[in-house]
């Protein structure tokens, strides 16, 4: 007798076991101390290119030409990797337990972004995104690609279409549970995942995000300018901080957290639990009179496995002699002083501006009178005539 097949009872057994893997999955991912998890299929977002291409058309990505050149890859995750069907998305949260805006009126403080005051992200959570998409692999037989904001993915888009939360005015993905405070991670596979409810937008009126902005950074709600961000100057940018630029600074020596800690939605918010992303102490309090002093050395040491050191040292005592020449603490002037004679021209010339902040017109002259005459860089030079 011939056996007929009930296509139908085969569906629901596939149905079954990927409800089942699902759901092991979405355990695993808050074990592992992810406090958000989503799916969305590989196409959930066609409007990414043209969005992407009317960016970089305004020049909103500065010089940063990476950008421009992985424009196709970034633009659809099949561009990147034509197996992809369903993309995993993650969130973990990395709330301070205290508002970051405050430490902006200590100027003796030398302010660090919340998301760099710990352990590099990228390690901890690509570590983890990898523990979880091997589970994935083991239990479905996909491929699977993980990846960490280094590669051409448009993480933000793809975790609002995964229902993780969704992008706010100031562009930062938004959680009804970890307000403006989540580390992103995708997962990339072969494997067709059923999809998660996308999120809908709830910033609402609320434009505090903008307004808050000291350099009015955004052209419009949900769009950024990086021609203007403090976080793209003092981490991106790799020459002088543009003049117009440096009093709005203040105390930020590294990124700039306003649009992100002035959400109303961060009230629903909690600090995170999870060890590997709280932040250090040391660089929470960091003075902003011992960062002036560290060595090339001493500042590897100081910020070990955090994204400060990926700065590298002259653009970090650049970004700190700013802060300086905006304290109004003459007790810098010693610092300010003998970076004058750095090798590198960033600090030397930031020095300079520094030093004519602070100093008296004849403190100022006389080390102008000292230093120009054999100064070889034409920009530092500048720096006596602004």
């Amino acid at each position: 007798m011939t056996r007929i097949e009930d296509p139908k009872g085969r569906d629901s057994e596939k149905r079954s076991q990927r409800d089942t893997i699902i759901e092991e999955l979405r355990a695993r991912a808050t074990s592992l101390g992810f406090s958000a998890f989503g799916i969305a299929p590989a196409n959930a977002r066609p409007d990414l290119p043209q969005k992407l291409q009317s960016a970089l058309q305004s020049g909103w990505h500065a010089d940063m030409d990476w950008m421009e050149d992985t424009r196709d890859r970034r633009g659809t995750p099949t561009a990147l990797w034509p197996d992809v069907r369903s993309i995993i998305m993650v969130g973990a949260n990395y709330g301070p337990d205290e508002n970051p805006l405050d430490r902006l009126t200590d100027p003796s403080l030398a302010n660090v972004s919340v998301y760099a005051q710990m352990r590099d992200y990228h390690d901890v959570i690509k570590g983890r995104l990898k523990d979880l998409a091997g589970l994935l692999a083991r239990r479905s037989g996909a491929e699977v690609k993980v990846f960490v904001d280094t590669a051409p993915v448009m993480e933000k888009p793809l975790a609002e279409a995964a229902g993780l939360g969704w992008q706010g005015k100031h562009t930062v993905l938004l959680s009804r549970d970890a307000g403006s405070w989540l580390f992103l991670g995708a997962i990339f596979t072969s494997a067709e995942l059923p999809a998660s409810t996308p999120e809908a937008e709830k910033c609402g009126t609320c434009t505090k995000c903008l307004d808050i902005c000291p350099t009015d950074a955004f052209p419009a709600p949900f769009r950024l300018d990086a021609r203007k961000c403090l976080a793209y100057y003092s981490v991106e940018h790799k020459g002088q901080i543009p003049l117009e630029f440096r009093r709005p600074m203040g105390n930020r020596v590294f990124g700039c957290d306003d649009c992100l800690a002035v959400c109303p939605w961060n009230k629903f918010a909690s600090a995170t639990r999870d060890s590997k992303l709280a932040a250090r102490e040391t660089i929470r309090d960091a003075q902003l009179s011992d960062m002036l002093a560290l060595s090339d050395s001493a500042f590897r040491d100081f910020f070990a496995q955090t994204p400060v050191k990926r700065l590298g040292s002259a653009r970090f005592l650049r970004n700190c002699l700013v802060a300086a020449g905006n304290s109004g603490d003459r007790h810098h002037l010693p610092a300010i002083e003998r970076l004058l004679s750095h090798q590198s021209p960033l600090v030397r010339g930031m020095a300079i501006w520094a030093l004519r902040q602070l100093a008296d017109s004849g403190e100022a002259e006389a080390q102008r009178a000292r230093t120009v005459a054999t100064e070889p860089d034409p920009e530092v030079r500048a720096e006596w005539s602004h």
